[in-house]
């Protein structure tokens, strides 16, 4: 990603974005283009702001009306696949930039270069574009996105008098085992890794550190590699699971909200989560429980993290690509990604909606996160084709039997690069 012919193609990329729009397909017998807008919002207050816009869309637009459709995370990429190849996908579709290159390549979604208005193509910086780019296409608009941060109880923090730190001056991958250790014992832990799903959090990161993992070749073809860099974050967990006992063995398996009631109880001093969490500790803490967010901990490429950010993209047989693109412009208009951002607890990727003193307040530690905002990349599998079946088939495993301690890093490294290159090879012919 650091080479100067990526750099060159993701240039012409946001020159293509800065283009005029094409025009738009046949309308309704009735003269009234009907767009239906399919939203994978699930909380209330982000179900509530988004279909407050659409409704502030429609007031204003009588002649582009647009349905305000319901999906679900759970069953997004089976569903749209029933849906694009049946002919009945959605005109304008949220989902994950991640979960969007089977579709991108498959053909499925319109390229958005030339339908969207410089407004909006120079307000996105061109890290978060990449998440949305495929070969010399791009599928979506990156447009909320989340960091991956240290939720502390600030009590034990404060008690311990361990240093604190903050987005300038942040642990290191060492002092973060260091400390760790050191708020351990009397069955309580430092840390606990919610590792369910372990791969995405681990190379995410790893980006901190400099490790990518998937590496391109001079022939174009992606292969796998697991050098040290790439080794710094899993040798950490393991060693505080398996080595130190500064974190809990038992939450390996867990997602991030089954947490949160040992985290409430005071068994463990800090929880690794996404920065959307903020919400549900707001909901559940206990009277009087006093929590902070740190930042994730530094390595030689300082905060760098790895995120898929989620995305609105436009259907390839939408008969109405500018009317959708008019609709995506007015919802990601700064003060309205500030809204669907706050609704969901999350960073805009904006820059004009990162301003807003709403995004700053010290307030559940908005400011944090948004000092991690410009430290945010591209996840290191987000164009990989083959990805799914490596990280289901190969590295999920493989990292669940490591972080437990059922193999070492020899194993590890065999399964993930061994077997890995088999899978991705398949899909590079």
């Amino acid at each position: 990603m650091r080479t100067r012919k990526l750099a060159t193609a993701l240039a012409a990329v946001t020159a293509l974005l800065l283009g005029a729009g094409c025009s738009s397909g046949p309308q309704e017998p009735d003269g009234v283009v009907t767009l239906e807008f399919q939203s994978l919002a699930w909380q209330k207050e982000s179900v509530d702001a988004n279909k407050q816009l659409v409704k502030e869309w429609n007031a204003r637009h009588p002649d582009i009306r647009v349905k305000y459709v319901q999906g679900s995370w759970d069953s997004v990429h089976d569903q749209l696949l029933t849906s694009f190849e049946g002919g009945e996908a959605p005109d304008i579709i949220h989902d994950a930039s991640d979960d969007l290159a089977d579709f991108a390549y498959g053909g499925y979604l319109a390229d958005l270069r030339g339908l969207l208005p410089a407004r909006l193509t120079s307000d996105i910086p061109r890290q978060s574009w990449r998440t949305a780019t495929f070969g010399t296409g791009v599928y979506g608009v990156p447009f909320l996105q989340e960091p991956r941060v240290l939720i502390a109880n600030a009590t034990w923090l404060k008690k311990s008098g361990v240093r604190v730190p903050t987005p300038d001056e942040p642990w290191t991958w060492e002092e973060f085992r260091r400390i760790t250790k050191e708020l351990s014992g009397d069955g309580k832990y430092g840390v606990a890794w919610p590792l369910k799903e372990p791969v995405s959090a681990t190379l995410n990161l790893s980006l901190s550190t400099g490790g990518l993992v998937f590496h391109r070749g001079a022939d174009g073809k992606t292969g796998i590699r697991f050098d040290a860099a790439d080794q710094i974050v899993p040798r950490t967990v393991h060693d505080q699971v398996n080595v130190d006992h500064s974190a809990s063995g038992t939450t390996l398996g867990m997602g991030g909200s089954d947490t949160l009631p040992g985290f409430f109880a005071g068994k463990y001093a800090m929880v690794p989560l996404g920065f959307s969490y903020r919400q549900q500790i707001v909901q559940q803490a206990p009277k009087g429980f006093d929590w902070q967010v740190l930042p994730a901990p530094a390595g030689a490429d300082g905060l760098a993290q790895g995120v898929s950010p989620q995305t609105l993209s436009i259907a390839e047989d939408s008969p109405h690509k500018k009317e959708a693109a008019r609709f995506l412009d007015f919802l990601l208009q700064p003060r309205n990604m500030v809204r669907l951002a706050l609704g969901d607890w999350m960073l805009p990727t904006g820059t004009q909606a990162l301003k807003d003193p709403a995004l700053r307040t010290t307030e559940h530690d908005w400011a944090t996160g948004t000092a991690l905002a410009s430290r945010l990349r591209s996840a290191p599998a987000q164009s990989v084709r083959g990805y799914p079946e490596w990280k289901d088939k190969v590295a999920t495993p493989a990292f669940q039997e490591y972080y437990s301690g059922a193999i070492g890093l020899r194993e590890l490294r065999r399964r993930l690069v061994t077997d890995g290159n088999l899978v991705l090879k398949r899909y590079q012919r």
